[in-house]
């Protein structure tokens, strides 16, 4: 099941070339996209990985901003351009991080289909379970940081509830089946149960 190390850049190149084989050729098809997931333990894994695949896909990006605010911060120490970006193409897979309207489908961990952009709306449809297909309009929202954020100041975020799900890290895997799965560990996982959560995702260890 393991990709030989050879290089570091190397090895992360094949692995990406195994789950995703041929992407030029079938990016456009959605059950090609949503077939198919790296996992991985950090979320600076998981950007390195989505951002080195939303290159490779061709028409429209679009770029947009959080509306950031560090509250009470008087001083200006935290300017809005510290603050976050999302960048998305149509055809791309997204996951949402937040219940929305689970009798929808609309739960934490759905992936979903880029379709079209507005101004102040992301057009999507839903790819996994009950609910596949139905199309779905995210605007931004405000969302609550949890206390793991240890930031030095509050931060007051409206956003768009989505990120790129190339690939995503095993926690949001959870209860996930795709039939393609690679797993990215540049570092130890953090415990057994982590690492059984990964390689179970997939349909057959001939796809993992």
């Amino acid at each position: 099941m393991v990709i030989p190390f050879t290089r570091k850049e190397k090895s992360l190149n094949a692995l990406i070339d195994a789950i995703f084989p041929s992407l030029e050729i079938n990016r456009s098809k959605s059950d090609y996209i949503i077939s198919r997931a790296i996992f991985s333990i950090r979320n600076d894994s998981v950007d390195k990985i989505n951002g080195r695949l939303i290159v490779k896909f061709i028409g429209e990006e679009r770029l947009y901003y959080s509306l950031d605010e560090a509250i009470d911060d008087i001083n200006n120490f935290y300017p809005v351009e510290f603050l976050n970006t999302l960048s998305v193409s149509v055809g791309c897979p997204i996951i949402l991080f937040r219940n929305l309207d689970p009798s929808t489908g609309l739960c934490n961990g759905t992936r979903l289909i880029c379709k079209s952009f507005q101004h102040n709306v992301i057009d999507a449809e839903i790819a996994v379970g009950q609910h596949t297909g139905n199309r779905v309009f995210f605007p931004r929202i405000p969302l609550c940081l949890s206390d793991e954020d240890m930031f030095p100041f509050k931060l007051k975020r409206k956003q768009f509830p989505i990120r790129l799900c190339f690939a995503m890290i095993i926690n949001k895997a959870r209860e996930q089946t795709i039939p393609n799965v690679g797993i990215y560990l540049p570092e130890s996982v953090f415990s057994h149960g982590q690492l059984y959560v990964a390689l179970s995702r997939g349909i057959s260890p001939a796809n993992t």
